[in-house]
């Protein structure tokens, strides 16, 4: 394990001084303190990395990286494991990741952002601004040449994007008639650019009609294809200019940059026996090391640990970070509320309910005393991403934490074990 941990108890002025040229040698990152100087145990904290270094030694991941912020603070920013198991190359705290699903709250913001400029509305039909997406029918029942449909009460909205009540689904988690057809049409196949990818999904029936249910989808596609409708801009340049460059997350985008392919980690999954980590992508030989055709506002961003800790402050910041306002801090705190509605306040992933666990304007959010095993304060917000990466915020707490590691399929386990003890070691 490599240790960053700010303070170690018995090395203070050492760990002090590593946090100093940490900071010098990755000035992307936010300011380092000692944990109690932002009211937390440096000894809880420390549990941290022994606890990802148990999912490494266990066969759980190949390597992790964690990122706890308190008050604008790194308090812990510590890497374990490998990037790459087979070579031996150690994971590092600036090592590059697919976020994939993180990738939706940066898109998400990007579209707050025009909504503030007056170039669209919450409210506004999106096929107001692409046309493909007008007149959807709703699924009704029956399959194959049975299937029945009917015209959608209303239009899919920006909100309904926003907040994935539109009636767009996947493809790749259910088995309902909807599901299969995405499957049929190829839905977010790489080979087809975001325009064409978004008139595709206009062909395709909404599993329910829009605004009734949450139903996890690509509506967050359809929101980067917005982007470019609105603005002019292709949805990279977008981010670019809007989100990295003014939170100087310089080495996120959606492909990796060539000064940065030494960094880019394997993607791990299991092998036929469901025990054994095999490359899934070998970071040598990755899609991601050049730009794609499909630029994915639903998944397509890599990033490392201390660009988005950056990003999540900007957000528990409600909207700014050292001088640079990517939006109003009532745009932000909107984005805070439960946007679900009262007949269906619930996330739903994979016909499993999260109860107390709603959706914002962007984030998952917990409303309510929830059903999971260990405390969570009501108001954290978070996602996660395919890869198995994880970011929740607790402004309650002033507390960002961002957990990257690199396994498929997607799995809890990280996070399951690194968010108890963060929030124990919170003391004031």
């Amino acid at each position: 394990m490599r240790l960053y941990l700010i303070p170690l108890l018995f090395c203070l002025p050492i760990c002090l001084a590593s946090a100093q040229e940490a900071a010098t040698a990755q000035p992307t990152a936010l300011p380092a303190t000692e944990p109690a100087k932002v009211g937390m145990s440096a000894e809880t904290l420390a549990k941290v990395p022994q606890a990802l270094q148990k999912l490494v030694d266990d066969g759980k991941v190949a390597g992790a990286v964690v990122t706890v912020a308190r008050k604008g603070k790194i308090v812990l920013n510590e890497a374990v494991g490998y990037a790459d198991k087979e070579a031996k190359r150690p994971m590092e705290t600036d090592s590059v990741v697919r976020i994939y699903s993180m990738t939706k709250p940066i898109t998400s913001t990007s579209v707050m952002m025009l909504v503030e400029q007056g170039k669209l509305k919450l409210d506004d039909a999106v096929s107001k601004y692409i046309p493909e997406l007008a007149k959807p029918q709703v699924y009704a029942g029956g399959e194959d040449d049975d299937a029945k449909f009917e015209p959608a009460k209303r239009e899919v909205t920006v909100r309904d994007l926003l907040r994935h009540t539109s009636g767009y689904t996947y493809g790749f988690f259910g088995e309902s008639y909807v599901d299969k057809q995405y499957r049929k049409a190829l839905i977010l196949a790489p080979f087809a650019d975001l325009e064409a990818t978004v008139a595709k999904i206009g062909k395709q029936p909404l599993l329910y009609q829009p605004g009734t249910h949450f139903n996890y989808s690509v509506s967050t596609d359809v929101l980067g294809r917005l982007i470019e409708v609105v603005s002019g801009q292709t949805l990279d340049q977008f981010f670019a200019d809007n989100i990295f460059k003014p939170l100087k997350m310089n080495d996120s985008g959606f492909f990796v940059k060539e000064k940065n392919h030494e960094r880019f980690v394997n993607n791990y999954s299991l092998d036929d026996d469901g025990k054994t980590l095999v490359v899934g992508d070998a970071a040598t030989s990755s899609q991601y090391l050049k730009r794609p055709k499909l630029l994915s506002g639903g998944g397509g961003c890599v990033s490392t640990a201390g660009d988005y800790i950056r990003f999540c402050q900007m957000v528990l910041n409600k909207g700014e970070l050292e001088g640079a306002r990517l939006l109003k801090s009532e745009t932000v705190e909107s984005m805070w509320q439960n946007q679900l509605p009262e007949s269906a306040p619930d996330v739903v992933m994979q016909g499993l309910k999260r109860k107390g666990v709603g959706f914002g304007l962007g984030f998952s959010l917990v409303y309510a005393e929830t059903s999971a095993s260990s405390p969570v304060p009501i108001g954290e917000l978070g996602w996660g991403g395919a890869a198995s990466t994880h970011f929740w915020l607790s402004p309650k707490d002033d507390l960002a934490v961002v957990v990257m590691t690199q396994r498929m399929p997607f799995t809890f386990q990280a996070e399951a074990v690194v968010k108890p003890i963060v929030y124990a070691a919170i003391e004031d």
